[in-house]
């Protein structure tokens, strides 16, 4: 299985918005790794962020890093609320990979183009505060890849001393 996921919330132009199908196979990241690669491919379904908490946070306790959990799960449901709402028919891909000892980098595919934007929701906004949380929890460590059909947003989270933020 393999998952992916976009931010779509906040700061999308849906009008812009293409959603083609996501391949399956995409390598999201080109450094070598230090462990396998679980990944989920999960309908655009609000069950799906779940399933994507449920992947990551399985696989972060078989690496032993439960320090880690609580965030990660945060991130995920981010990105994966936001791939959902894109209103993509394909499927959305979630991942979690160790490119080194030190990094666990959580990726979700979608198949729409349009990119993310990290805004200032104002005090009384029911939704905007997403991508400012995953930026604040990685220390600013995430970012956005185009494919050919859609995106893949990744947010990276150091395991060396998580508690340093």
């Amino acid at each position: 299985m393999s998952p992916s996921m976009p931010s779509a919330q906040v700061g999308l132009n849906r009008k812009q918005s293409t959603c083609c199908p996501v391949t399956t196979g995409t390598d999201f990241d080109a450094a070598p790794r230090v462990a396998i690669r679980p990944t989920a491919c999960l309908p655009y379904q609000a069950e799906s962020v779940g399933a994507a908490r449920r992947l990551v946070g399985a696989k972060l306790r078989e690496w032993e890093l439960d320090a880690l959990v609580d965030d990660a799960l945060l991130i995920v449901s981010e990105l994966a609320t936001n791939a959902v709402e894109t209103g993509c028919q394909t499927r959305m891909v979630v991942a979690v990979r160790r490119p080194s000892d030190r990094t666990v980098r959580i990726l979700v595919g979608d198949g729409s183009r349009a990119m993310p934007v990290r805004i200032q929701a104002g005090p009384y906004a029911t939704s905007g505060r997403g991508l400012a949380l995953v930026h604040r929890l990685t220390q600013g460590r995430w970012g956005v890849s185009l494919r050919p059909f859609g995106k893949v947003v990744h947010a990276d989270l150091s395991t060396f001393d998580p508690a340093s933020r």
